[in-house]
């Protein structure tokens, strides 16, 4: 239970370097569900000229607009590193949503090469690091890296594989190169960290292959780092309540027709349904 004394300070700033005009909609299903997990203050940051598209779209939420150089939309790295860091986050999402550019690359592993806090790598985020030779080297921050099958053989050069055993050691082998924790989704969600613990979801839901579904579970994640859980906790805690909240969603809609925007004011409800189980 949270100090009735605390503040959105006591929470956690989350900032979230998503979006573009195509996936637009994925940085604001990210940011709602950050929200929705209770970080303090969630920031979108988002290039420049994209900006007035998405602010107010979720009031609750600040947005930061980065600067572009070169082409629309191309985020120049050095100067929105600086206006990210104005905001001290104390935790970061990086991809869904973002445009797959040279620029953004070089963003997201001038993000990675600081000394913030812990970091979700998510969607173009993930593609973009796969395109980087061997970025995991450089890496500063504590990361939950969120591939689905598609990205983890991007990023590992080979495929996770079918059987629950397959994708059980494809994801402590990735874990264990990277350094980070590792995310597989699908039915059956792993979660490895680097020379340690394993974790299996109980999920198997047809009602999440939904558009923007691993969107509000990288911000949820997300917003359980800002908060100042560590990262394999962060993830665990993160996927229990994202699968809870579609296992409860399907027992009104069915298997099919669940939206991902949906799922945001759950979490909540899952949340409190979680600590009445712990308290008990």
């Amino acid at each position: 239970m949270r100090d009735p004394a605390s503040h959105k300070g006591t929470h956690g700033t989350l900032v979230c370097v998503c979006g573009s005009l195509e996936y637009a909609g994925a940085a604001l299903l990210c940011v709602s569900a950050a929200a929705r997990g209770g970080a303090g203050l969630v920031a979108l940051a988002v290039p420049r000229s994209l900006q007035p598209v998405v602010a107010g779209r979720v009031p609750e939420v600040v947005t930061l607009g980065l600067p572009e150089a070169g082409e629309p939309a191309d985020i120049d790295a050095r100067g929105a590193t600086e206006v990210i860091a104005g905001r001290s986050p104390d935790a970061m999402v990086i991809g869904p949503g973002l445009r797959e550019s040279e620029g953004n690359r070089r963003l997201v592993i001038r993000l990675l090469a600081g000394r913030g806090g812990p970091v979700v790598v998510d969607g173009s985020g993930l593609n973009l690091l796969s395109k980087s030779g061997d970025w995991w080297t450089g890496v500063s921050p504590r990361c939950v890296l969120t591939p689905h099958p598609g990205e983890f053989e991007r990023l590992m050069r080979e495929a996770a594989g079918q059987s629950d055993k397959q994708r059980r050691v494809a994801c402590r082998r990735a874990a264990d190169r990277f350094h980070q924790v590792v995310v597989l989704k699908g039915a059956g969600t792993v979660i490895a960290e680097p020379g340690g613990r394993l974790a299996v979801a109980p999920f198997a839901n047809a009602a999440l292959a939904t558009a923007g579904s691993g969107d509000v579970l990288a911000g949820l994640i997300g917003s359980f780092l800002a908060q100042g859980v560590e990262p394999f906790a962060a993830a665990c805690l993160g996927i229990f309540i994202h699968g809870r909240a579609a296992e409860r969603l399907s027992e009104r809609l069915g298997d099919a027709g669940l939206l991902a925007s949906d799922l945001a004011a759950e979490l909540p409800l899952v949340r409190r349904e979680l600590s009445q189980v712990l308290s008990t």
